[in-house]
C-alpha cells in the first residue's frame, strides 16, 4: 500500500527558547546524503518545528500572493510547488516515526497538530488571491508556451483548487474548514484506537496440548513473545497477523482459532474508549456534507472525479463483473473444505476459522505443499536481496547497505540505490519488525520528496518501505510466509515508483498519482516472485544455504491458482463495503453493524469468509486516504496483469526493450494522464482477460 502521509499545513510562528538551542528538524545538521537526522530528535523538537514550518509555509503563500508582477506560470505555479519544503521534511520525519514507532505523547502531538495542519491546507486553498493568480495563469495557459510537464502541473494545480473549495462561496468555505479539521482529527482517532485495540488483547496458553499442530517456528516466536510480557509459563497470541495466522493455519484447536480471528476482526467494535462505530458514523456524515458542498450526491463520485474511473457507477460495474466469478470460484472452494472438514466434524458447519485450517489441509493433500517447508527457504534478508537483484535486472539499479546512518529504531535498515552509471537515485530505508507503536500492515512512504529545485538541482527522493513480519527468533533468521513475500515485492513495487522519479515539480513525482493507478507498480513486481527464473535467485534453506528444489517451486506454480475464489473475494467484498459507505446521500445517524451486515448481505457474501477489513479497523478508508478507492488494488490488478503480459508475450520476462518501456513509465510518475502512459506503454488499453486467467476464473 502507498500510504499518503502529507495533508500539508496550518497556523501560527513559535520560536521555542525553553526547548533546546538547536533543533535538528530545523537546523538539519550535516547527514549522509541529507537524509534527516532520525537519531537526534526528540519528542520535544515536533511542536516548535511544525510551527516554524507552518509560519514558513504561510510566509511563502503571501510572497506569492503579494508579488507585484502578473501572474506567470513561473511566479505562481512553479513558486506554489516550490514551498513548504521545511514542513515536507518536518512531516516527513514526525509521521513516519508515529506510524512506525509511536506512542502516547507522539499520538498527543499528532492530535494537537491535526487541526493546524488542516488550518493551513485550508489557508491555501481557499486564499482568494492565490486562486485568483493560478485562475489568471489557468486561462492564458494556450499562450505561455508551457512543456507538456508544465501544462500538467498547472492543470493539475487548478483543477486541486476547484476541487478543495476555491469557487465555493464564503459561507460554505467557512463550513469546509470546520469539515476538514473535524475529520482530520476523527482520522487520528480511528488509528489510533485500531493500535490500542490491537495492543490490548494478549491470550496466554499454558497447556502446550492445546496449540496441537502449530508449528515450532510459530510455538517458539510465541513463547519469546510471552517472556517478554512477563510470563515464562505460557505461550502469548495477539491480533498481529505474524501471531494468529499460524493458529489459523496449522492449530487443530477449533476454539483457540476462532478466538483468535474474533480478535482480529472485532477490533474497534467492542463498546469501549477505543470503539470506532461513532468515529465511523461522524466521518460519513462529514464526508456526505462535504461532497455535497461541491454539488456531488455522495461522496464516491465526488472523490473519483480525478481518478481514472471517473464515477462511483464505473466502479461499481467494474467491481461486479469480477465479483460474480470470484464468488463463484469461492462457494466451490467452500464445498470442498466442507467435505473435508465432515471427516474430522461429522456435521459441523464450516465457519470462518475452519477456513484457513481446512485449505492448508487441502493444499498439503493436492499439491504436498507444505508453507512450514516453504518459509524455511524464505529468509528476509534472501528475499530483499532478490528484488534488490529483480531491479537491477530489470532496471539496472544497485543496493548498497550504508551501515552507521542516523535511524528512529535499531530495527531499520538503511540502502544506497545508484544507476547502472553510477548516478544517485535515491536511499531506500527498510523497517520489517512489529512493535508496540507500529501500526498494523505495510506500506511505502516518501521520507523526501524528488523534485528539481530552482538552480536545476535534482534533489533525490528518500523512500521508506514498513512491514510487519516475523521477527527472528533465537537459533532462526526471520522466515516468511509466501503472503509475507508478496508483501515485500509488492511495497519495494511502491519504492521503485519513488524512487526512479525524474519530475521536475514534487507535486508531480513519484506516487504522485491517481489511486487507482498508483497500485500498477507495486502490484506488477508480485508476478516475479515464484515464477522459476526469479525464485531461485533468493529461495536458499536457511540452514543448509541449499537453493529450493525444483520439484518445491513446480508445487507452489501449481497451487498459483489455489484458494484464488477466497483471496479475491475477501478483497472484493472490502472494496463493494467501501463504495457502500461512500455513496450514502445522507447524514442521518446509523448502526454501523447493521449497515456492514446489509452491505454483505446485499452482495450475497458467503458467510464463511469474513470480509478483510471491518469496518471499525478498517484503516484504508477511514485514516490512510483509500476511501471510495479500495477497488483500486482490483483495478489496477488489471493493468498489472496486462503488463506482465507485455513480458511475457516476448518470451522474456526481463526483456530489456520491455523494460525499459515500463521504466519510463515509472520515471514520470504524475507528469502525465494516468490511462494515456499506460497505453503508450502497453500499445493499448489493459485486457481483463489476463487478471481473470491467472486467477483460474476462465480458461
Amino acid at each position: 500500500m502507498k500510504h499518503n502521509n502529507f495533508a500539508i499545513l496550518a497556523s501560527s510562528l513559535f520560536v521555542c527558547m525553553a526547548c533546546t538551542n538547536v533543533n535538528p528538524l530545523l537546523d538539519q545538521p550535516e547527514t549522509p546524503y541529507g537524509v534527516p537526522a532520525f537519531d537526534q530528535v526528540k519528542l520535544e523538537h515536533y511542536m516548535p518545528a511544525f510551527k516554524e514550518a507552518i509560519a514558513q509555509n504561510e510566509k511563502e503563500i503571501e510572497a506569492i500572493v503579494n508579488d507585484p508582477e502578473a501572474p506567470t506560470f513561473e511566479n505562481t505555479v512553479a513558486a506554489l510547488d516550490q514551498t513548504g519544503m521545511l514542513l515536507e521534511r518536518v512531516a516527513g520525519v514526525f509521521y513516519n516515526v508515529l506510524e512506525a514507532d509511536g506512542n502516547n505523547e507522539m499520538d498527543a502531538i499528532a492530535n494537537e497538530v491535526a487541526p493546524m495542519m488542516s488550518a493551513l491546507q485550508d489557508g491555501i486553498i481557499l486564499n482568494e488571491g492565490l486562486f485568483a493568480r493560478i485562475q489568471t495563469a489557468y486561462e492564458q495557459r494556450e499562450t505561455l508556451n508551457l512543456s507538456a510537464e508544465q501544462m500538467r502541473l498547472l492543470t493539475e494545480t487548478y483543477k486541486s483548487f476547484a476541487q478543495n473549495g476555491a469557487n465555493l462561496p464564503i459561507d460554505k468555505k467557512e463550513r469546509l474548514k470546520a469539515i476538514n479539521q473535524e475529520l482530520a482529527t476523527l482520522s487520528l482517532k480511528f488509528g489510533q484506537n485500531v493500535v490500542a485495540e490491537t495492543n490490548a488483547f494478549q491470550l496466554f496458553v499454558t497447556d502446550e496440548s492445546e496449540l496441537d499442530g502449530l508449528p515450532e517456528s510459530a510455538k517458539t516466536a510465541a513463547k519469546e513473545e510471552a517472556i517478554a510480557a512477563g510470563r515464562a509459563d505460557a505461550w502469548l497470541f495477539t491480533p498481529k497477523r505474524t501471531s494468529f495466522t499460524p493458529v489459523l493455519q496449522y492449530c487443530t484447536n477449533r476454539e483457540l482459532r476462532k478466538q483468535l480471528l474474533l480478535a482480529y476482526t472485532t477490533r474497534g467494535n467492542h463498546d469501549n474508549e477505543n470503539d470506532n462505530k461513532a468515529v465511523i458514523v461522524r466521518t460519513m456524515q462529514l464526508r456526505v456534507e462535504k461532497a455535497k458542498l461541491f454539488g456531488y450526491s455522495n461522496p464516491a463520485d465526488y472523490i473519483l472525479a480525478d481518478c481514472m474511473a471517473h464515477d462511483a457507477n464505473t466502479v461499481n460495474e467494474f467491481l461486479q463483473s469480477v465479483w460474480e466469478p470470484s464468488l463463484a470460484a469461492a462457494k466451490k472452494e467452500a464445498a470442498a473444505l466442507q467435505e473435508l472438514m465432515n471427516e474430522d466434524l461429522p456435521g459441523e458447519k464450516l465457519q470462518p476459522w475452519d477456513w484457513w485450517y481446512y485449505t492448508e489441509k487441502l493444499r498439503q493433500q493436492k499439491y504436498a505443499l507444505d508453507e512450514e517447508e516453504i518459509k524455511q527457504y524464505f529468509d528476509l534478508n534472501n528475499v530483499r536481496k532478490g528484488a534488490f537483484l529483480l531491479a537491477h535486472n530489470l532496471y539496472g539499479l544497485n543496493f548498497e547497505q550504508l551501515d552507521n546512518m542516523p535511524v528512529y529504531n535499531p530495527d531499520v535498515e538503511v540502502f544506497k540505490v545508484t544507476d547502472a552509471d553510477g548516478s544517485l537515485v535515491g536511499i531506500l530505508y527498510t523497517d520489517y519488525f512489529p512493535r508496540a507503536g507500529k501500526r498494523p500492515g505495510a506500506w511505502m512512504n516518501n521520507i523526501l520528496p524528488q523534485y528539481v529545485d530552482a538552480n536545476g538541482v535534482d534533489h533525490r527522493p528518500v523512500i521508506i518501505n514498513v512491514g510487519n513480519f516475523n521477527k527472528p527468533t533465537q537459533g532462526n533468521p526471520s522466515l516468511l510466509s509466501m503472503d509475507d513475500v508478496e508483501t515485500l515485492f509488492h511495497e519495494f513495487g511502491h519504492a521503485l515508483h519513488g524512487l526512479l522519479s525524474k519530475a521536475t515539480y514534487k507535486s508531480l513525482a513519484g506516487t504522485n498519482t491517481p489511486r487507482d493507478f498508483v497500485e500498477l507498480p507495486s502490484q506488477f513486481m508480485e508476478n516475479y516472485c515464484y515464477d522459476p527464473q526469479i525464485i531461485k535467485t533468493y529461495a536458499f534453506h536457511y540452514a543448509t544455504g541449499e537453493v529450493m528444489p525444483d520439484e518445491l517451486i513446480a508445487k507452489i506454480n501449481a497451487a498459483g491458482q489455489f484458494n484464488q475464489g477466497f483471496v479475491t473475494t475477501e478483497l472484493l467484498s472490502a472494496s463493494i463495503l467501501d463504495m457502500d459507505y461512500h455513496v450514502m446521500t445522507t447524514t442521518d445517524e446509523f448502526d454501523v453493524n447493521d449497515f456492514e451486515a446489509q452491505s454483505m448481505k446485499n452482495m450475497q457474501m458467503i458467510p464463511e469468509i469474513i470480509t478483510r477489513y471491518r469496518s471499525t479497523f478498517y484503516n484504508h478508508i477511514f485514516t490512510t486516504g483509500y476511501e471510495a478507492g479500495y477497488y483500486s488494488y482490483t483495478w489496477a490488478a488489471v493493468l498489472d496483469a496486462d503488463a506482465f503480459a507485455a513480458f511475457k508475450e516476448t518470451g522474456d520476462i526481463l526483456n530489456p526493450e520491455v523494460a525499459k518501456r515500463f521504466r519510463h513509465l515509472l520515471e514520470q510518475g504524475g507528469t502525465r494522464d494516468a490511462a494515456e502512459l499506460y497505453q503508450e506503454f502497453r500499445g493499448k488499453v489493459a485486457d481483463p482477460q489476463y487478471l481473470l486467467r491467472r486467477k483460474g476464473f476462465i480458461e
